[in-house]
């Protein structure tokens, strides 16, 4: 056993940041230092004098590029900032639904804007779909609704028969060149209680003993703070054209990426597949994650929405947070990989319910054998040339550089014994009704980040509106390009 009561064989470990260059300045961004100061070398031959302005100004930019700031190069971290304040003065990041005929009027906002919904039949189910279809890159993503079952009380070997069910999910998505990345979310939404009582009221016994019946009100007394409504979703992003008789025609997209949806299994995982998410219910999850109002309303609210109505009527992405039809969002991402072996249960902090609705979502991107291979070959020799240019100026190596070596080259053997390299990161989004209560829900999400013990994570700085939409099933992931 190891901290918090946790069997080894319930840990998940092999978590590792790319890394390029040396120290802090990627491969990149040394080439680029190089050619500056070559460039003010040459410069100088002619006009020494502009070394005074040219090698300060060349130095600060290399500085900045070393340093870190929440997890990325200070360079990278200004940048964005100044990019995000050049968006505003243009108004980019303000976003108003327009009555009047546009170009755009049915469009969600942001890097959902070049997708639409199409409703369509699977023949092998017999029930409508939802494909979210993106107009650009030509992908298509398909949801699927999800029954998780608990893993808390079940037995060591059944979790880790899920945990490695799991894995071979992901091998499967390695070897189909159609798949381009998975999202799974989960949405918790506090809920006052009455579906509770509702349910108790009607399956109650009035012939249950005094005892059984007095435990049964507290029960429903109690329990209101503690319940929730949870949702929970998988998407799948495929590129129908990646084949060698791509479809030409869109019914023949819908048609193929249904195929390659449906050859995902994922029994045996700790979750089951309810059915494939309907228009509706695509409709429903996107305009009550603008709008939480809106939440509990009937299928028959959402059925003649278009797929621009679903979106906000207005929306402000601001720095780190994000205001949309009444209520206000905050997201967080993930800042660096695990340096250690995690529980399997390290997201139940942010699972339990709290005073606001929530989403949490892994985003993954699983390379090919042939890419991975060479992603850890390349992490390998960038580890040792790292350690071997400390080692020079220093007379040795770091530790941590050589602790880093060690993990790279053991994802290199799991590699050659079949593993597979998968890109992915975590999010989570909380929402508050009330901008006065956006403060208490960022404090709930910093509780909850620092109850895992295990991951670090960061406001999602000048991206909270695309975050906001990576956690929906409109078929926009991070990791895809």
């Amino acid at each position: 056993m190891t901290a918090h009561g946790v069997p080894d064989g319930l840990r998940i470990e092999g978590f590792r940041q790319r890394r390029s260059g040396v120290g802090n300045l990627s491969k990149g961004a040394i080439m680029m230092a190089a050619a500056a100061l070559t460039f003010d070398a040459l410069l100088s031959t002619t006009h020494p004098a502009t070394l005074l302005v040219t090698l300060p100004v060349t130095l600060a930019v290399i500085g900045l590029a070393a340093a870190r700031r929440h997890g990325m190069s200070a360079l990278a971290y200004y940048r964005a900032a100044v990019a995000w304040k050049l968006a505003t003065r243009a108004e980019s990041t303000n976003f108003r639904k327009v009555l009047l005929p546009h170009p755009y009027a049915l469009d969600l906002p942001g890097v959902a804007a070049s997708t639409t919904l199409v409703a369509a039949h699977d023949p092998t189910t017999g029930r409508q779909v939802g494909v979210v279809h993106d107009r650009v890159t030509g992908y298509m993503t398909v949801s699927s609704l999800l029954a998780p079952g608990g893993s808390l009380m079940a037995p060591t070997d059944t979790v880790r028969g899920n945990l490695r069910t799991w894995s071979s999910v992901l091998d499967a998505m390695s070897t189909e060149e159609q798949i381009k990345g998975a999202t799974v979310t989960i949405q918790i939404t506090p809920g006052a209680g009455e579906a509770l009582g509702d349910d108790i009221a009607a399956r109650r016994d009035p012939d249950a003993p005094a005892l059984a019946q007095a435990v049964v009100d507290e029960l429903v007394r109690t329990a209101p703070r503690a319940t929730a409504s949870v949702a929970s979703w998988m998407s799948v992003t495929v590129d129908p054209s990646a084949t060698a008789t791509p479809p030409t025609d869109l019914p023949g997209q819908v048609a193929e990426t249904l195929r390659v949806v449906d050859g995902l299994d994922l029994s045996g995982t700790g979750t089951d597949i309810v059915r494939r998410a309907t228009d509706i219910d695509l409709r429903r999850l996107v305009r009550s994650a603008y709008d939480p109002s809106c939440f509990t309303a009937r299928d028959e609210e959402f059925a003649d929405l278009s797929w621009g109505e679903c979106g906000p009527v207005a929306a402000d992405d601001l720095w780190e947070e994000y205001a949309h039809d009444g209520a206000v969002s905050l997201s967080y991402v993930l800042r660096e990989m695990p340096k250690r072996p995690i529980a399997y249960s390290v997201l139940l902090p942010f699972l339990s319910p709290g005073r606001f609705p929530r989403r949490i979502t892994i985003t993954y991107r699983v390379l090919d054998p042939h890419e991975g291979e060479a992603v850890l070959e390349r992490e390998i020799s960038n580890a040792a040339q790292r350690a071997e240019a400390t080692a020079q100026v220093k007379g040795r190596a770091k530790w941590s550089q050589k602790a880093d070596y060690a993990r790279a080259e053991k994802a290199a053997a799991q590699v050659a014994g079949g593993a597979q390299v998968v890109d992915w990161t975590l999010m989570v989004t909380v929402t508050a009704l009330r901008a006065a209560d956006l403060p208490a829900a960022r404090q709930e999400l910093d509780r909850a980040v620092k109850a895992t013990r295990s991951l670090r994570m960061r406001p999602a700085y000048g991206a909270e509106a695309a975050i906001f939409a990576a956690g929906l099933p409109v078929g926009y992931n991070p990791l895809v390009r």
